[in-house]
């Protein structure tokens, strides 16, 4: 007959449960990190996430060398990814700085193109005939606004206009005046006229002076004018009877500075 010998206590020790949980948690990290990489503006995400899964994964296969953990396969695909993602993000950030930078270049160049260049002679107040005073100072007839694409913009001196029997913007007891709005096209691309805008004021209150709408003003300028051409139309501004100047002011377009000139009436 065969005799049963009991274990002693500690003969065998019971294995505990596997730690699996960094291993998974490095790979699925390692994962969502590396598709936050790969977005711009987004891979300082997957920079951390990946950095988390480098870390989680490293531990993770210490765990799988010392027998505490069952997914040593998994740990390692976690650690690659994060390491992987690390230097995806790294990239994309770059490219992404450099790309803003470019860009950032870029408008400021198109801000520069679209302010007045400053003709005026340098150590004086006034500007020489024909050209654009300093910046933030008003023109004379017959002086021109030089943007820094080339495009230029004159304005004549005004003269009494006589509205159609249909008019319309003028007031019984004002006087009507006519400006002629030259633009010239000295760059290198062609310019579209279809955002070009004028107003004007008048008298010492700087009343507003309502265009005059008829058969011969105020149909404004239209199509573009080609690089060397220029186009000419002619405004007519409504003024109360006792105004003795007009200020009139240009635009080129939404993304151009406007120029003033200061008439005499």
């Amino acid at each position: 007959m065969s005799q049963y010998t009991q274990p002693q206590p500690g003969q065998f020790a019971a294995p505990g449960p596997a730690r699996n949980g960094l291993g998974t948690a490095a790979l699925v990290l390692g994962i969502i990190g590396l598709v936050f990489a790969v977005i711009p503006f987004l891979f300082w995400i997957g920079t951390i996430l990946c950095l988390i899964a480098l870390i989680l994964g490293i531990v993770g296969r210490g765990r799988a060398k010392r027998g505490e953990a069952t997914n040593k396969g998994v740990a390692l695909a976690g650690t690659v990814l994060g390491l992987i993602g690390i230097v995806v993000s790294v990239i994309i950030g770059i490219v992404t700085v450099m790309a803003v930078d470019d860009a950032v270049d870029e408008i400021n160049k198109a801000v520069e193109n679209t302010a007045p260049k400053d003709t005026s002679a340098g150590g004086t107040d006034g500007a020489a005939e024909g050209e654009a005073p300093a910046e933030g100072k008003s023109l004379a007839a017959d002086e021109t606004s030089i943007y820094d694409d080339d495009v230029q913009v004159t304005v004549s001196a005004p003269k009494p206009y006589t509205p159609g029997e249909f008019a319309i913007g003028h007031t019984k007891g004002n006087k009507a005046y006519q400006v002629t709005i030259t633009i010239e096209n000295a760059g290198k691309e062609k310019f579209d006229t279809s955002l070009v805008t004028a107003a004007a004021r008048a008298g010492q209150d700087g009343v507003t002076a309502e265009e005059i709408f008829d058969d011969k003003a105020g149909t404004g300028f239209e199509g573009t004018i080609l690089p060397g051409k220029k186009a000419t139309v002619t405004f007519a501004f409504d003024a109360p009877a006792d105004a003795k100047n007009l200020t009139v002011e240009v635009s080129p377009g939404f993304d151009y500075d406007a120029s003033q000139w200061e008439l005499k009436l």
